[in-house]
């Protein structure tokens, strides 16, 4: 018996009709009929299909005509096969980003209290500044006033202001000229 009588054979099997079994496998409708009327063999992916989706055919038959169509029916429910799904062996869960912070020590600790990578002797370190850190919001004060930002720039009277420049977070500036 050819592949494809073997595959009709299934799918008079299944009592469904060929767009159904089609259908059923997750097959393109025009294959089912190709592959029945000798046109094109089936792929592999094609008869993995059939057999997932009827696990009680034997594979040597489905692959190579050789012995039963199906499985032999036991009466004893404990003899008979397991499922695949239950054959496998069951993975132990990847642990989620909550588990991996908790066993992570370094995390939430900042960067002044880990320590410092050791600099080549080429290069030169630049120790960070000694005044304490704190969060900076928006509505935060800089350090130099405005005032003593302009009291500057007035005060140095050789260098003339020629342009000023307005950088947007859109993409878009203005230039100001005195």
């Amino acid at each position: 018996m050819s592949l494809n009588e073997r595959i009709s054979k299934v799918i008079e099997y299944s009592q469904l009709t060929s767009s159904e079994f089609a259908d059923e496998i997750d097959v393109q409708r025009s294959s089912i009929s190709h592959i029945t009327s000798g046109r094109n063999k089936p792929s592999l992916e094609f008869i993995i299909k059939i057999k997932s989706r009827f696990p009680e055919l034997l594979w040597d038959w489905l692959v190579t005509g050789e012995g039963e169509m199906l499985k032999p029916k036991s009466a004893d429910p404990e003899i008979t096969e397991k499922p695949i799904e239950e054959e496998k062996v069951h993975t132990t869960p990847l642990p989620d980003l909550f588990t991996m912070i908790n066993q992570d020590d370094e995390f939430g600790t900042d960067e002044t209290e880990m320590e410092l990578p050791q600099t080549p002797s080429g290069e030169s370190f630049i120790p960070s500044q000694g005044k304490a850190s704190e969060p900076i919001s928006d509505s935060q004060r800089l350090d130099n006033s405005a005032e003593q930002i302009l009291s500057q720039v007035i005060g140095n009277q050789t260098n003339k202001i020629k342009r000023i420049v307005l950088f947007y977070e859109n993409g878009k500036f203005e230039s100001f000229e005195p």
